[in-house]
């Protein structure tokens, strides 16, 4: 069996980066009221958080500027509902912009963020830890495969809610998103405790299968690519819903009906609680 190796994402998070100013560029006026997968955001506010992610990272993490203390950020759920009131600050204040006014903040700021990730060095430690992966400390490669994650899923949902659902579910774009995701699987199932030959098989159904494997093993569960092994429990999910449930934006009635799980039932189903984001 073999463990996934490092990805190394900063040159596809600049084409990325690209199509997001392309898309947005397209949009009738209209399209940026549409409703998101994120409750209480429309395409406006998407795109506005969007902008808030290159300025604060290259606040923080080039320039040294950490502006707004943490406050109660000792836990996990205290850092979250720290950035939910960071991000809703943002987005109220950003509505005051126009589409135009946007469009031209993120490319230039894209463009500057993009620029100084690729130069990071993708070994040493990052500024934060992937904390939804369950890690303590990350390295910088990690980092920006995270941002990633991020950049893509909010494109996504802009995508979703104007018409263009399909685009990033390439395998070219769909790819390094999952594969960064499933890296926090074993953290995911940390308190889910298997048996001596338990294996879980998790694959993705779209243009291609994509498969991920979860063994359970002497210090808990541990992620591989391939297995020789028949698996003791398994997941199909369609590629058309796999983001939104990691990015809870559908309900896990709807997931479960839309996929496919065979074997241990209660090893399979608990993949639906997995969540790649800080929420």
């Amino acid at each position: 069996m073999t463990r996934p190796k490092p990805l190394f994402l900063s040159a596809l998070l600049s084409d990325l980066d690209e199509e997001l100013i392309h898309y947005l560029n397209s949009l009738e006026p209209q399209d940026w009221k549409a409703q998101t997968t994120a409750p209480l955001w429309q395409v406006r506010d998407v795109a506005a958080h969007l902008l808030d992610g290159n300025l604060r990272s290259l606040s923080m993490l080039r320039d040294g500027y950490f502006g707004e203390q943490a406050e109660n950020a000792d836990t996990y759920a205290g850092l979250v509902g720290f950035l939910n009131r960071l991000n809703a600050d943002w987005v109220k204040a950003m509505r005051r912009l126009s589409p135009r006014v946007l469009c031209d903040l993120l490319e230039e700021s894209g463009r500057e963020y993009c620029e100084w990730i690729a130069k990071l060095d993708n070994y040493a430690p990052a500024a934060f830890s992937v904390a939804w992966a369950g890690e303590e400390s990350s390295q910088n490669w990690f980092h920006i495969a995270r941002e990633y994650t991020e950049k893509w899923h909010h494109q996504q949902q802009i995508r979703f809610a104007t018409g263009d659902p399909d685009t990033l579910l390439s395998d070219q774009w769909y790819l390094p998103y999952l594969d960064t995701s499933v890296r926090a699987l074993p953290w995911h199932y940390r308190n889910t405790p298997g048996e001596r030959g338990d294996l879980i098989r998790i694959a993705f159904r779209g243009e291609t299968d994509k498969v991920w494997y979860l063994q359970w093993e002497a210090k808990g569960w541990q992620l591989h690519i391939d297995a020789d092994e028949e698996p003791t429990a398994e997941v199909i999910v369609p590629d058309a819903i796999a983001w939104r449930v990691l990015t809870k934006g559908i309900s896990w009635k709807d997931a479960l009906e839309a996929s496919t799980l065979t074997g241990k039932s209660e090893l399979a189903a608990h993949f639906f609680a997995l969540v790649a984001v800080m929420a």
